[in-house]
């Protein structure tokens, strides 16, 4: 449910894109240190937009330039330094980082974003020329990328854009749980930039709002809005009729039955748009966070919607409530590898040894709410990862440890009469190559509790 602070920007859809007309050579600098950030330092790129003084003093066309210009970097990354390494000699020492992330901001202009190429060398040259480091290696700069502007086109038309996007660990996980051919439709739907999805409150006409925002009404009910512009100028922004939500994490929260007027606890609930759904359907919701700061945002949205929920800031493992609750939402956190669409720095920054830790917290989770409901109380886990590890696997761990509950499946009428969502064991699984046709959708798994 997270809004972009005043100011920011949706970015463009589209595999290829036209430049803002003459970005300006800050937009360049800033895009480069915020990529180098992301492979350099492992920072993400929601907290570098947030956080880089430069990114924010940008002129409105540039800031969103800049951020076009360093998503597309990241999501064509392995075929940008594919081709890039056609025209190296030997690789750039530890010591050219910077000159190599200079490469790649040019390279992302010439072969994606439709850039004429003398701008994007020459901008390329010019930030060289700024700092020590990169300064002896402008001839390169100027030589490599006049050559992928005559030759570069050939090269991507021979390159498999899928396969050499995505990381190796994660091309062998995703065939292995899904087949080849998913695969590469999963990866195929990350290299473009997502459309905007929005979930509506409940007494909201769709059909009406569609209209309004000029959006698409899919299955789920979501409404999906083309990107581009400021989500504060949407109509309905100031009256709280809509937040922002994949339309595939909308979809848990509709798998805690009847809401309205029982004890709901969303566990790890920020940044709050299934505390929003559950609130909006009339639950009364306790919702547990352990950052403060988050549940700072969760409560800015709920007063913006005009819904309510008690925030309590703990770690949902350890958390001890006075009252059991009727059903429990864990979204619980993860990989985040279904989530590559929107943000792509998360191939760069995950490893597979990252998922040993996520697990044992997914499992201290799970364990802890059991503990926390009613008899005959329903649990809903989610993550939004693709990793079988961090999804049927944990549920089955759970299930071999605790015989005190069983699947509750999930039906195709509450997810919006899609039954390729459910996977064999009865559990949601959305995957990105689902509703090619009008954008994808994040990866997202669920499974549904009951308690006896």
């Amino acid at each position: 449910m997270s809004v972009p602070a005043p100011g920011a920007e949706r970015r463009r859809g589209g595999a290829r894109h036209d430049a803002p007309a003459a970005p300006g050579l800050a937009a360049r600098r800033v895009a480069g240190a915020l990529l180098q950030g992301v492979l350099d330092d492992g920072r993400t790129l929601d907290d570098l937009l947030t956080e880089t003084a430069d990114f924010a003093v940008l002129a409105p066309r540039d800031r969103a330039f800049a951020r076009l210009l360093v998503g597309t970097a990241l999501r064509r990354l392995g075929q940008i330094d594919a081709a890039l390494g056609a025209f190296l000699d030997r690789p750039l020492p530890a010591r050219g980082a910077g000159a190599r992330t200079l490469l790649q901001i040019g390279a992302a202009q010439i072969l994606f974003l439709g850039t004429p190429a003398y701008a994007a060398v020459a901008n390329a040259v010019a930030l060289a020329g700024e700092t020590n480091a990169t300064r002896p290696y402008k001839g390169l700069i100027n030589a490599v990328l006049r050559k992928l502007d005559g030759a570069g086109r050939p090269l991507l038309d021979r390159q498999d854009a899928a396969r050499l996007n995505t990381p190796d660990w994660l091309w062998r996980s995703w065939a292995e749980a899904y087949g080849e051919p998913t695969a590469h439709a999963i990866v195929s739907a990350h290299l473009n930039e997502p459309p905007l999805d929005l979930t509506l409150r409940p007494d909201a006409d769709p059909t009406e709002w569609a209209t309004r925002l000029q959006a698409q009404i899919l299955p789920t009910g979501t409404l999906r809005c083309a990107p581009g512009g400021r989500i504060e100028d949407l109509a309905g922004f100031d009256r709280g009729a809509w937040w922002v939500q994949d339309a595939a994490a909308a979809l848990p929260a509709r798998l805690i039955p009847s809401p309205s007027k029982r004890l709901v606890f969303d566990l790890c609930a920020a940044p709050g748009g299934k505390t929003a759904q559950l609130a909006a359907a009339g639950a009364e919701v306790i919702a547990v966070d352990r950052v403060e700061s988050r549940l700072d945002r969760l409560r800015e949205n709920l007063a913006r919607l005009s819904l309510s929920a008690e925030c309590v800031a703990a770690d949902a493992a350890e958390w001890r409530p006075a009252r059991r609750a009727d059903a429990i939402l864990l979204d619980a956190p993860c990989s985040a590898t279904g989530t590559l669409r929107r943000h792509p720095d998360v191939a760069r920054r995950k490893r597979a040894a990252d998922l040993t830790p996520l697990i044992a917290a997914q499992d201290r989770l799970l364990s802890a709410a059991t503990r926390l409901l009613t008899p005959g109380g329903v649990l809903v886990y989610c993550v939004c990862s693709l990793q079988p590890e961090e999804g049927p696997a944990r549920i089955a761990a759970l299930l071999a440890r605790n015989q005190g509950f069983r699947r509750l499946p999930v039906r195709p009428a509450e997810i919006g009469d899609r039954p390729e969502f459910i996977n064999e064991d009865g559990d949601l699984r959305t995957l990105p190559s689902h509703l090619a046709g009008c954008g994808g959708l994040d990866g997202f798994y669920a499974c549904r509790l009951i308690g006896d």
